[in-house]
């Protein structure tokens, strides 16, 4: 049989750490071949070999039955392989066609001609059904746009093989849908796909193959149809996973977080938050269940002191919060994990040690008469390393950006839950995450639960929102405009509060057909 795509034994370390250690992967064309493994299992160091971001210790790649060196990402592409990263390569000022064109501009009497490129990209986004506009601006689009941008750019290049990498990370439910629709699409135009995921229920929706990694070894391959869900993720981890959370009724007790009409602009100034009112118990975790740019991202702002508020008021254990300075937020309790744990979570060129220690690094015993005791960082680090099960080369003294998404962010989680803080704030905790590590987040969630701490949750997955709430506020276009428990609603009717519809009259509708 012949394969698109043969990596063969490919080793890969950076250092001691070795990341591929002999694993294989054949890729037949016209399938979708999933690649299966927990954060930091070695998934997207396997796949920067095959784009020629990193040169193999061992093994050899074979493209079409030929021995290939692919020794940089231009030598990838001229073998017609692709790749959609997960952190988009885009500049956001640029429009879409520049970015597409980027590096292989097409000239004419030595200027770019940028008329004939958005030609082509039109063309490209008609035929395979991704309606990009090819003058838009980068900066201007949705982040499930940004992503069909990338996917053009694969195809501009005449990639016939295209690697996406945690393509559903950072996207809406609809996207994910749409983006399975055009991975089907590539299918049936004779392209072949890796995908680089870790999300069971997308595996079982469009992949034929299934190879599955485990700390860098190579587990094995199963076909698609003659596996399941359980049975993928016990390959995975190498261990039963739990994928309902159990946890006791909720207690809660007195009000920890008090919103009152509270409005807060954006960066244009634009109100996103409308008279908003919300409280969070000791003792319960509140979900936010919206779509994403509902206003969830400035609500969370405004709590933690990072953006101004317009009007209304923010009280914790009954004491104004409003308009203090970030600093001031944490210190009275507050815990953030935030959103997007890149920008706003941790600084990637620092050692995650440091990182760990960025919250309590001015505190005794950390640091004595403004001075800083670099062992007790490490020795702090290595506690919460230890605890959280946080996977790095060299420990504490790994740089941020090294480790996986998922180790980051149990860093991020660890560092958080550690200062005790009364109000823990946890924005998108899970995203990019694997069912390990998403398992392991939801039971800290509901510890600091049940030790009588209230619980912020703000998710854009339906799912992740009814299994570890135990209140659910629904926002839309600014408003909470319903609060529900999750025992006495669906995932159907929580999606037309969040598409801004109203039940009883959704009720009524229905009851007149």
């Amino acid at each position: 049989m012949e394969y698109v795509i043969e990596m063969l034994g490919i080793r890969k370390q950076f250092g001691d750490f070795v990341a591929n250690d002999n694993i294989t992967l054949q890729l037949k064309k016209g399938e979708i071949h999933a690649l299966l493994g927990e954060n930091g299992a070695g998934k997207s160091t396997l796949m920067n070999v095959l784009f020629g971001l990193y040169q193999p210790e061992a093994g050899k790649i074979r493209v079409h039955g030929k021995d290939v060196k692919i020794t940089d990402p231009n030598v990838a592409n001229k073998l017609g392989i692709g790749m959609v990263h997960q952190h988009f390569m885009l500049v956001e000022n640029f429009t879409v066609t520049e970015n597409i064109i980027l590096g292989s501009e097409p000239t004419k009497m030595g200027t770019i001609n940028i008329k004939d490129a958005a030609k082509k990209v039109q063309t490209l986004s008609e035929q395979y059904g991704l309606n990009v506009d090819p003058y838009a601006k980068i900066e201007d689009i949705s982040v499930g746009m940004q992503q069909r941008v990338e996917i053009l750019k694969t195809l501009y290049r005449g990639a016939d093989i295209i690697i996406f990498d945690e393509p559903t990370a950072s996207l809406t439910p609809q996207e994910i849908t749409e983006l399975m629709q055009i991975m089907k699409r590539l299918i049936e135009e004779g392209k072949s796909i890796i995908l680089i995921t870790h999300k069971l229920n997308e595996i079982m929706e469009v992949s034929d193959q299934v190879t599955v990694i485990r700390k860098g070894k190579g587990i094995g391959t199963v076909t698609t149809s003659e596996t399941n869900p359980t049975e993928l993720a016990e390959l995975m981890v190498g261990r039963q996973v739990v994928f309902k959370t159990e946890k006791i009724a909720s207690n809660p007790k007195e009000v920890v977080l008090q919103i009152d009409s509270l409005t807060v602009a954006d960066n244009r100034g634009i109100d996103k938050v409308k008279n908003l009112n919300l409280t969070v118990r000791a003792g319960e975790i509140v979900g936010i269940a919206g779509i994403d740019g509902n206003g969830q991202s400035e609500l969370i702002e405004a709590i933690t002191g990072l953006r101004k508020v317009k009007n209304g008021n923010i009280k914790l254990n009954g004491k104004e919060i409003t308009g203090l300075k970030p600093r001031k937020i944490t210190e009275s309790g507050v815990g953030h994990i935030p959103q997007d744990r890149h920008k706003h979570g941790l600084v990637l060129d620092f050692p995650i040690g440091h990182n760990i220690a960025l919250q309590t690094y001015y505190n005794k015993p950390i640091s004595k008469n403004g001075v800083i005791d670099y062992k007790k960082v490490n020795e702090f680090a290595r506690q919460i390393i230890d605890q959280y099960d946080v996977r790095s080369g060299e420990g504490e003294m790994s740089l941020a950006r090294s480790l996986s998404g998922g180790n980051q962010q149990k860093a991020i989680i660890g560092r958080e839950v550690e200062r005790n803080p009364d109000l823990l704030i946890a924005a998108l905790p899970t995203r990019g995450l694997d069912v390990g590590a998403i398992e392991f987040i939801h039971k800290r969630l509901i510890e600091q639960r049940d030790k009588g701490k209230a619980v912020l949750l703000i998710s854009f997955e339906l799912d992740e929102v009814m299994n570890v709430s135990d209140q659910i506020a629904v926002i839309y276009d600014g408003y909470i405009i319903d609060t529900v428990s999750p025992h006495e609603t669906t995932e159907q009717e929580l999606g037309l509060l969040m598409a801004g519809q109203s039940l009883q009259d959704n009720k009524k509708v229905g009851g007149t057909q």
